[in-house]
């Protein structure tokens, strides 16, 4: 079976859950995958010995990590010479879909790189793992978005089933090989 790669960039650690379980999906299929973390250092790259590879990273403040694109950048000619995929993990896709996607768009032309599959995926709302002024700030932007604002717990909003759809859907050309 084919060499999958997951490369993720994450924050509080949300993004990871995803590519887990994307991971353990695509492995439930017989594949070989890895899993690995961007290195906000830039650390390089290698993708020889996989044929597909799968990138996520959560948004920010409406960004995706600069490290990331700057990775993607210098390794497009390799990653357009394999399947390839794209997971955004954001509160913007629970509620505001298009602001979502536009994320996505933007990040794909900046890095230069154009998946053949993308999908963005609503994330977490973690109060607890928060310190206390990103609490404070993040109380205000849910607010103001009519999201929870009750900070005495944590809420979840991926679609769990979503994302095994996602890696069914990329494993799907695969298969064919």
């Amino acid at each position: 079976m084919a060499g999958i790669l997951i490369l993720y960039a994450t924050i509080e650690g949300h993004t990871a859950r995803v590519a887990e379980r994307i991971a353990k999906g695509l492995r439930d299929k017989g594949y070989r995958v890895d899993l690995h973390r961007a290195d906000p250092a830039g650390a390089s790259l290698d993708l020889a010995g996989y044929e597909g590879v799968i990138v996520g990273a959560s948004v920010h403040y409406g960004r995706h990590p600069g490290h990331l694109r700057a990775l993607l950048r210098k390794h497009r000619a390799a990653l357009a010479a394999r399947r390839s995929a794209f997971f955004s993990v954001s509160l913007s896709a629970r509620h505001k879909p298009a602001a979502a996607q536009r994320y996505v768009r933007k990040f794909l032309r900046r890095a230069g790189w154009q998946p053949q599959q993308a999908q963005t995926f609503a994330g977490a709302l973690p109060y607890s793992k928060y310190p206390a002024w990103k609490r404070l700030l993040m109380l205000a932007f849910v607010g103001l978005a009519g999201g929870d604002t009750d900070m005495s717990r944590d809420y979840e909003y991926t679609d769990w089933d979503g994302v095994d759809r996602f890696a069914d859907a990329f494993a799907r050309p695969l298969d064919a090989i």
